[in-house]
């Protein structure tokens, strides 16, 4: 099975509106396809990391890593992320490259899984658990009462599990009253503080009793600031949704940096690089919780990983809706637990006619060809 064509597909759908509108709404409303056709008549499709940057990864897919792929085997997947890591070395080893490799992963698996009739689940192992639960990631908000508004929304919508962006006490406390006792309650702070800070802020959140305080730190790779905090805290520290490659999570275990670690397979470098993290963090008893902020093949991938690897106890699920689906079956969630098609690859197609009306703009009058 030869690969013919390798592409970058920018699209722009934009956040369902009717929620309380979030600063994140904008970049989150670009996405990346990534779509590998072959001559045996299959297309695999992947998801690329685009947060405000979509062009140039797609510019990552195109100009450097497609040429190299045309006409390769499309089942030789951990020869080619080898070969492709290796010529993305001197960009460095996180960022747009990584995020354009890792769309190039999902849709190297997708096409692996089709060619055999299975879903990517059963490739990476089979089902290590029947089901997987999923917890809800919100934006970030303006005001504490709107947090409450959202986080309330989702509870009442069977979340048992939801995640705030906040970075102040207040919007915690608002939240715990609006979901109870009952729903979990984890935060991503994104990376605001230096470590004191960081101490300060977690010893305030404990009467919350959150299920983790995720990236506390700036920069998100001081493992030993990171430390710090955890050693000073009772509540559990999760990160790694910003790393890229076991190498990383590698230098973050062996700092005891982390209770939780969170690959995320469109920026760590796909599926390939998520499998390896798992079996590290394994050997260090960390848990994995996988970052997956996504809408289309990104978030499916996440869900076979967790399907396949013991002891994930979540996969994050998008809190907002996009204004259209991205995918033909999107992934959804039931009374609190993530429901995906099984079928063959990662059953994560997208609906062409949301990729025709939805085409990310190049300037005046021009746009990709989806065809």
């Amino acid at each position: 099975m030869k690969i013919t064509a390798v592409r970058a597909i920018p699209l722009a759908i934009p956040i369902r509106s009717g929620s309380p509108s979030s600063a994140w709404a904008g970049a989150l409303a670009k996405q990346v396809l990534v779509r590998i056709d072959t001559d045996a008549g299959l297309t695999g499709w992947g998801e690329a990391f685009a947060y405000g940057a979509p062009l140039a990864v797609c510019n990552v897919v195109d100009e450097t890593l497609a040429p190299l792929l045309l006409g390769e085997d499309a089942t030789r997947i951990e020869a080619h992320l080898d070969r492709l890591q290796r010529v993305l070395m001197v960009w460095g080893r996180r960022g747009l490259g990584m995020f354009a490799l890792a769309g190039i992963d999902l849709a190297l698996w997708d096409l692996a899984g089709k060619a055999l009739g299975v879903p990517v689940w059963r490739l990476l192992g089979g089902r290590a658990q029947p089901r997987v639960r999923a917890y809800a990631s919100m934006l970030r908000y303006a005001t504490s009462s709107e947090v409450g508004h959202v986080a309330s929304a989702l509870a009442a919508a069977g979340y048992t599990a939801i995640k705030l962006h906040q970075t102040d006490v207040e919007s915690v406390a608002v939240a715990r009253d609006a979901v109870g006792w009952g729903v979990e309650l984890m935060l991503d702070t994104n990376c605001p503080w230096a470590v004191e800070d960081a101490i300060t802020m977690a010893r305030r959140l404990e009467p919350a009793g959150l299920r983790w305080l995720e990236e506390p730190v700036w920069p998100p790779e001081d493992y030993r600031g990171l430390a710090r905090v955890r050693a000073a805290t009772s509540i559990p520290i999760a990160s790694g949704e910003n790393e890229a490659t076991a190498f990383g999570f590698r230098a973050a275990f062996d700092a005891g940096a982390m209770d939780i670690a969170q690959p995320s397979v469109t920026k760590v470098g796909g599926l390939s690089e998520m499998r390896k993290v798992a079996v590290l963090a394994a050997s260090v008893n960390v848990t994995v919780v996988p970052h997956a902020f996504y809408y289309g093949p990104g978030l499916a991938a996440s869900v076979h990983f967790a399907l396949a690897t013991p002891g994930v106890p979540y996969v994050e699920f998008p809190g907002a809706a996009l204004d259209a689906p991205l995918l033909a079956e999107p992934v959804r969630c039931l009374d609190g637990y993530v429901q995906i098609a099984d079928r063959p690859g990662l059953g994560a197609d997208p609906d062409p006619a949301v990729l025709e009306r939805y085409r990310y703009q190049l300037g005046a009058g021009r746009a990709f060809d989806l065809t």
